[in-house]
């Protein structure tokens, strides 16, 4: 090795010439006395073995002391602040697009766990909502909605809001989604009506299919009055007396809480039918043209019309909803259900197939004749207007 590596012999070498000339040095590799002190002979502990030195921590300064302090004030503060709102009904993640009578059989998560945090609400989540502890006197809580919104606006007060919030480029909007009425976006409403007297809400999707339904879900909860009303666009007004200062407390959801899984929608054979002619209905509706087809986050509030019109001539009716998603194909065909009404028999390849259900024939109501351009009108009948101001001063 000495031969492949030179250097090392001479490192060697060196060091062996430098210990020779400095004698008194070279007792370092074997003498501890250097590194540890001689025991005295009554001391009965070995230097190696004899406990350690308590060493001392430097002493915190007055605003460290103070700054700590007040870290875990707030901390106990937030561990043990909890809302206590007032509001006349039950919290949920979405209004308008949840059935409170129809039980869920199951839950994706376990109910315990509170959307809005854990202590943070004075209301026990359910799984499904956060159900209000007290009863509520409802012509107390009428009587105070009815106050904040004073008397009725005037048809040029409210020419003059509708002018000022209707248009696109509106900075005081909200988007109204397939979530529907959700529960945070009411603080978000409050928060809006600060420095605006109305706001101007944009809904797609789903929720577009009953359009009153989304009204009356936002006038009920926000306790505003929908002034304006074109397709899918509304000026929710907050009233003459409403008081930024004084307004409700609306807790808000930390996250959005999982679906809970309800019972089947579509069942193997309908009812009224047998199998077999379940399965030709199917059939039936698969070969069939289609009567619409719908985008996804678009606009249907001429689907139920539509749908109406086609079951006077059609038993089955066919909904392309391609790139829609099967989430929303299942919350558009039970809406269509429950407004046409009808029996959605079958969701594949996002086709909705949809049976008209047996009709007595002597018994048979006609369905509402559908216009679509009473569709497009507007609507102020919360206040009173009549119907020519309403075609005349907003059909702008």
């Amino acid at each position: 090795m000495m031969k492949l590596f030179p250097w090392r012999r001479l490192t060697i070498q060196a060091h062996g010439t430098l210990y020779s000339k400095i004698p008194s040095l070279s007792f370092i590799n074997y003498s501890p006395s250097l590194f540890h002190s001689q025991p005295e002979q009554d001391d009965i502990f070995d230097p190696p073995f004899s406990p350690p030195l308590k060493t001392h921590k430097p002493k915190k300064s007055i605003t460290e002391k103070h700054e700590n302090a007040a870290s875990n004030e707030d901390s106990e503060k937030a561990h043990k602040f909890t809302v206590n709102s007032d509001l006349p009904f039950d919290f949920r993640y979405s209004y308008s697009e949840t059935n409170p009578a129809v039980e869920p059989i199951g839950f994706r998560e376990p109910p315990r766990f509170s959307p809005f945090g854990p202590g943070r609400l004075d209301r026990k989540w359910t799984g499904t909502s956060a159900p209000r502890l007290q009863p509520v006197d409802l012509e107390k809580v009428a009587e105070e909605r009815r106050r904040i919104l004073g008397e009725p606006l005037s048809e040029e007060e409210t020419a003059e809001l509708v002018e000022k919030y209707r248009h696109s480029d509106c900075s005081r909007q909200m988007n109204l989604g397939r979530g529907g009425v959700t529960h945070n976006m009411l603080e978000d409403i409050h928060n809006y009506w600060k420095k605006a007297e109305a706001v101007r809400i944009k809904c797609l999707g789903v929720p577009t299919l009953d359009m009153d339904n989304v009204c009356s879900h936002l006038e009920d909860k926000s306790g505003g009055k929908v002034i304006y009303r074109h397709i899918n666009i509304l000026l929710l007004y907050r009233g003459r007396h409403y008081d930024p200062k004084s307004r409700p407390t609306v807790p808000v959801m930390l996250w959005k809480p999982l679906a809970p899984i309800y019972p089947k929608l579509v069942k193997n054979v309908a009812e009224g039918l047998t199998f077999e002619e379940t399965k030709a209905m199917r059939n039936k509706g698969l070969n069939a043209p289609p009567l619409t087809k719908l985008s996804r986050n678009g606009v249907y509030v001429n689907v139920v019309g539509k749908v109406r019109a086609a079951f006077e001539t059609e038993e089955v009716v066919r909904l392309d909803c391609t790139h829609v998603g099967a989430s929303d194909c299942k919350r558009i065909g039970v809406k269509l259900r429950d407004l046409v009404p009808c029996v959605p028999i079958l969701f594949k390849d996002e086709q909705i197939i949809l049976w008209r259900g047996k009709r007595d024939e002597q018994n048979r109501t006609p369905a509402p004749e559908w216009n679509l351009s009473s569709q497009m009108t507007f609507e102020i009948s919360s206040f009173h207007l009549g119907a020519r101001h309403s075609q005349s001063s907003f059909g702008k």
